[in-house]
């Protein structure tokens, strides 16, 4: 198995296979049909297992030497001992699509030695597509782009979840001064917002996203100079036999992602400051 990745071929491919999946979430929307219910009641349409067989399908064509993790397969025991695994999520924002709302997007994130080095964010409804390569930067519809470069935590701009914001982010606002917040479905549009700049901060204080959910929106935000935590500032596992991340997720621009945590520490349980790098 290959220790290193070549940036051109596995980049196109993932691309070329979220636009694929996207065209046909798209060919879906609005007549997504039956609603499944899964792990803790969450959504599931035969859209995302539709999306997922393409992408999963492609993905080992194209590298069988690799893992594939989905949200909409079994985690098996062999992921543990992978050296590359391929994480994916289908549809990112099932609830948006399920309401006719356009902030969901496909996601394929690539660890290597549990680490993210790729990640590709598609949103079908407008075909807007973040990619990155660890070392070699992110792009949003093929142009650079970097984090904003404010050290000021009081007033940063948040973005939050459409349908699962938490209260605790009223909270949230107020320690950290801020009122400007938007809200969308997808973590890896949330997160492209922070990397492109136009967003500060999101915080994430439930425990119910996955690696998967992760994956590829870290690997794009790290390539544009910002920083993705737990709640205690620690780095997310991605080689544990837990898929949750259970103690949330904090992404920022990296400027203010230490004052950030500080502030928050007497909320989200303590302790943060310190591991916040």
């Amino acid at each position: 198995m290959r220790s290193m990745f070549s940036p051109p071929r596995e980049i196109d491919v993932a691309c070329a296979l979220a636009k694929e999946a996207g065209a046909l979430l798209l060919s879906h929307f609005g007549h997504h049909g039956t609603v499944h219910r899964k792990d803790r009641q969450e959504p599931v349409t035969d859209a995302d297992r539709l999306a997922n067989a393409l992408i999963v399908t492609g993905l080992r064509r194209a590298f069988p030497g690799d893992w594939v993790l989905s949200e909409e397969e079994p985690d098996l025991p062999g992921r543990l001992s992978a050296e590359r695994v391929w994480m994916v999520d289908p549809m990112d924002g099932t609830e948006d699509f399920i309401q006719g709302e356009t902030g969901f997007a496909v996601m394929i994130g690539l660890c290597e030695k549990n680490k993210p080095v790729l990640g590709v964010v598609y949103r079908p409804t407008t075909g807007t597509l973040y990619h990155a390569v660890r070392g070699v930067g992110a792009y949003l519809d093929g142009q650079r782009i970097r984090v904003a470069a404010t050290g000021d935590v009081l007033g940063a701009r948040l973005v939050a979840s459409r349908a699962h914001r938490s209260p605790m982010l009223d909270q949230v606002r107020s320690a950290l001064h801020t009122r400007d917040e938007i809200n969308i479905g997808s973590v890896g549009l949330k997160v492209g917002l922070v990397a492109e700049g136009k967003r500060d901060l999101y915080v994430n204080p439930a425990g119910r996203s996955k690696l998967w959910d992760a994956c590829a929106p870290q690997a794009i935000l790290e390539a544009a100079g910002g920083t993705l935590t737990d709640l205690d500032g620690r780095p997310l596992c991605y080689g544990g036999v837990d898929l949750a991340n259970r103690r949330g997720l904090v992404a920022s621009n990296g400027l203010i992602h230490a004052p950030v945590m500080e502030r928050l520490a007497p909320l989200l349980g303590g302790g943060a400051g310190p591991r916040a790098g």
